[in-house]
């Protein structure tokens, strides 16, 4: 994927081969190839957390840490990511492929 200046990489699963790479431009073209036009205020909020918790604990967070950190229900979780929150908003966050990601 070529974002601006910048060529993105994935893996077999469609998730990011250096996550150092990452910016909101970048996001925002893996939220397009998500089916997402418009990341709002939620889906930045659930974003940034899933970055920090990960470049603090070198993995994803639990989805009910997400929802209890952010107030988000789940249901909600899934209408933001509709490909779920450890397919499509790891893969807008940047991340690695999250294990027990299918």
């Amino acid at each position: 994927m070529q974002v601006n200046s910048k060529t993105v990489e994935f893996d077999k699963d469609g998730f990011m081969t250096d996550p150092s790479l990452w910016d909101e431009k970048v996001a925002s073209a893996i939220a397009a190839d998500e089916g997402i036009d418009n990341l709002s205020e939620t889906h930045w909020r659930i974003v940034n957390f899933i970055r920090e918790y990960w470049k603090e604990h070198d993995l994803a967070p639990p989805v009910r840490l997400i929802c209890k950190e952010l107030g988000v229900g789940v249901r909600d979780l899934y209408k933001l990511f509709t490909s779920g929150p450890a397919r499509g908003a790891c893969r807008v966050a940047g991340l690695p492929k999250p294990d027990g990601c299918v």
